[in-house]
């Protein structure tokens, strides 16, 4: 029974972001590209650290304050801060998402095809889960590395079937 309830309550969420899609309510490849720059942001921050720490330039230190604030009020359009830790989970799903594709092209780079394939691996979960986050799909309290069996989609299946940046 609590499958069925899941299936129905999951199925009822789909029909409602496949409706606000079609009435342009919603557009998802605009927030996965907005969470690709957020992604690029969260990089300059650790960036300008490096580089305020390798040159003891004060500079770089203030430029994390500048870019801090961009990536703050962009993840603000994405999560509510106000569920559990989800503004900072989210946060950490989609530097590491980032980290872990710079990692895996690296990997590629240097011929290192299986290694490369399965960091790409992990970063699509985890860039999966910040959706199933984003979406509500699941909560900070459920998120587990693999989704349980008895769930009709996996948190790829989310990004799969939800989110095309291709759709214009």
């Amino acid at each position: 029974m609590a499958n069925e309830t899941q299936q129905q309550s999951f199925d009822d969420m789909v029909k409602k972001i496949q409706t606000l899609k079609q009435s342009g309510g919603i557009d998802l490849s605009v927030d996965e590209d907005l969470s690709i720059a957020i992604m690029n942001l969260i990089s300059l921050e650790e960036h300008f650290f490096f580089s305020g720490a390798k040159t003891g330039k004060p500079d770089y230190f203030n430029l994390i304050i500048e870019v801090r604030e961009i990536r703050k009020v962009l993840l603000g359009r994405m999560m509510d801060k106000n569920e559990a830790e989800s503004w900072c989970i989210s946060k950490h799903l989609l530097a590491t998402t980032m980290r872990l594709i710079e990692v895996g092209t690296k990997l590629q780079h240097d011929k290192q095809i299986e290694k490369a394939k399965e960091t790409f691996t992990y970063a699509y979960k985890l860039y999966s889960m910040f959706w199933a986050l984003r979406l509500k799909i699941i909560t900070t309290e459920n998120i587990k590395q693999t989704p349980p069996e008895d769930k009709p989609w996996s948190t790829e299946d989310i990004v799969n079937k939800l989110v095309d940046c291709c759709i214009e």
